[in-house]
């Protein structure tokens, strides 16, 4: 069945793209939900629209990113945990953490799951890690744990 998506929806399509989707993922969520309708074709020209709307918002959303990286790679941000004698930490430092760190240094709200870590930090001392601002717009965020 063919539908014109109304929202972005993971792993099917974004705003505006018509797309072949099971007869039964449309009837039971996407059109009850409104996150799409029936395609037809005459929606050729509603779905260029949403895409360019998109586009556009899109391009704006990336324009604030790429600002947002500049402030957060200029950052040095220092988080204070309590640590052992040997510096290891009793806890870690996790991606709620450097999410609060950020906010209070420049202002910036990320979302938790923007900051891509292979594992907490536990232990005292510089480390580097990354935050996704958006898609292909990743800032490298420089930080120094030390103790309370």
């Amino acid at each position: 069945m063919k539908v014109l998506l109304r929202s972005d929806v993971k792993g099917v399509g974004r705003r505006g793209d018509i797309v072949e989707v099971k007869s039964g993922y449309a009837r039971n969520y996407l059109l009850p939900t409104g996150a799409a309708l029936l395609a037809n074709d005459a929606m050729k020209d509603q779905a260029s629209m949403m895409r360019k709307s998109r586009d556009l918002r899109d391009q704006k959303d990336r324009e604030s990113a790429e600002a947002q990286r500049s402030v957060i790679e200029g950052l040095r941000l220092t988080i204070e945990q309590r640590a052992s004698s040997n510096g290891r930490l009793f806890g870690s430092v996790t991606e709620a953490d450097i999410v609060n760190a950020i906010r209070t240094a420049a202002n910036i709200s990320l979302n938790r799951h923007q900051i891509k870590m292979t594992e907490h930090l536990k232990e005292v001392g510089p480390a580097t890690v990354e935050a996704e601002l958006f898609d292909g717009v990743v800032a490298t965020v420089q930080l120094e744990v030390v103790t309370k």
